[in-house]
């Protein structure tokens, strides 16, 4: 429920007004701006309604005392029986989201509070989407710098940038929906690891930054890493099964504030001193220099297509231009012929109920279904797509799989609409 903090030195019209609000929102009452400052350090109210005119400090006094105290524009609206334009205009002068005149309706006045809420509320929203990464939640790249400048400069803590290690991985064998997964789980286990009081960003792809406040014992470092490692994998084969065996972890670069500075160099140090730790900047490490292992299992890891399922293999346009070429060159040792095609997808009559992107997509998922897994596809243009048949024997292989082609693209509807033709040729050495 929504707080307001109503402000009035006149006891009578203090109740009514509470009265009409107290069915919807949480109120609290000050009878004098002192009084109401005071409440609004305890409650943090959500809006405050306060009347114009009061002895000693008035409402319009009250708005600035309480904007320079807590550094934020706090959501005011005045109550005035005055009907002076100057007094109204004096009020908005000062940041003020509107004004009601004394006496005033009940509906009149929870509709207008109900406005200066809902403003209030898209205001946030526009501000969090516009600091907010999408994905996890967590501070963006843009406001997480904006926020540690910020901080760096008056506080003491520790400054961490932390690397999610072979996360490419995950992306490459799973798909990127499982490496959303991870990356919001990874978030998730940040969150848990930080306090509510430090900062946590992600600087982009699989790169985060935190600040802890208070933190510069190694110890604490070191059980912070432990932790997100452990966490990470746990949490990794219950996305991806037991067997998941990526070596997945984070590595950790830190650098104690303000005793090294604010720079983001340790992150980048650790990464050439092994993976899964953490690694505390200093002169010494700076000037360190360690060759990074990696395994041939953990290339071919990299390089191996995972997708077990049947099908062609589709790919963009500048990777079938590679694989082609490649092909043409060691076409002389090849055993079987390969044959090249070049499918166009056109429209038939006048009806377009079905977009050519839309037929596009059905198509090359009809080609993908239809032809082997040795086979090669990729779209060229909105209608065009190119086959690579790699082991085949000639005219007779190319005309059966056309054949396939055109039977399976009859079943589907968007056939109603496109028709295809199709050329081909022997690839020669």
């Amino acid at each position: 429920m929504k707080k307001i903090l109503i402000v009035d030195d006149m006891i009578v019209p203090l109740m009514m007004t509470e009265n009409m609000l107290a069915g919807q929102y949480e109120t609290f009452c000050a009878s004098s701006a002192k009084e109401a400052m005071e409440i609004y350090r305890k409650e943090k109210p959500d809006m405050i309604l306060s009347d114009f005119r009061m002895p000693g400090m008035t409402g319009y006094d009250l708005q600035i005392e309480l904007q320079n105290e807590f550094h934020k524009k706090i959501p005011f609206m005045f109550m005035t029986a005055d009907r002076s334009d100057e007094v109204e205009s004096k009020g908005f002068d000062n940041g003020a989201m509107d004004f009601i005149r004394k006496p005033f309706k009940p509906e009149v006045l929870l509709r207008r509070v109900a406005n200066i809420l809902h403003t209030v509320d898209e205001i946030q929203d526009l501000k969090k989407t516009s600091t907010t990464d999408a994905l996890t939640g967590l501070f963006n790249k843009g406001s997480s710098e904006e926020e540690l400048k910020k901080v760096c400069k008056k506080s003491v803590g520790s400054l961490m940038m932390i690397d999610l290690d072979s996360f490419k991985l995950v992306n490459d064998i799973h798909g990127h929906a499982m490496g959303d997964k991870i990356l919001i789980a990874f978030a998730d286990i940040l969150r848990a690891t930080m306090r509510s009081t430090d900062l946590i960003g992600r600087m982009g792809g699989d790169e985060f930054v935190a600040f802890c406040h208070g933190v510069h014992e190694e110890s604490a470092i070191a059980a912070k890493t432990q932790f997100i490692n452990e966490k990470i994998t746990e949490a990794a084969k219950k996305l991806m099964g037991e067997d998941m065996n990526i070596p997945l972890g984070a590595s950790i670069g830190c650098v104690l504030v303000p005793q090294a500075g604010t720079d983001f160099v340790a992150l980048y140090i650790v990464k050439q001193n092994g993976k899964h730790g953490y690694n505390i900047f200093s002169e010494d490490s700076a000037a360190e220099k360690v060759e990074t292992v990696v395994t041939l299992a953990q290339i071919e890891m990299i390089l191996s297509e995972r997708n077990k399922e049947p099908g062609a293999y589709v790919i963009p346009f500048e990777s079938f231009r590679i694989i082609y070429r490649f092909l043409k060159r060691t076409r002389a040792g090849y055993g079987k012929t390969i044959c090249i095609v070049l499918l166009a997808l056109k429209r038939s009559g006048d009806d377009e109920k079905i977009s050519r992107k839309q037929a596009g997509e059905k198509f090359i998922e009809c080609l993908h279904d239809t032809l082997r897994r040795g086979d090669v596809i990729s779209q060229n243009g909105s209608n065009q797509f190119l086959v690579l048949l790699t082991n085949t024997d000639g005219h007779h292989d190319v005309t059966r799989a056309i054949s396939r082609v055109v039977e399976n693209w009859g079943k589907l509807p968007e056939s109603k609409n496109f028709y295809f033709t199709h050329e081909w040729a022997v690839m020669d050495a």
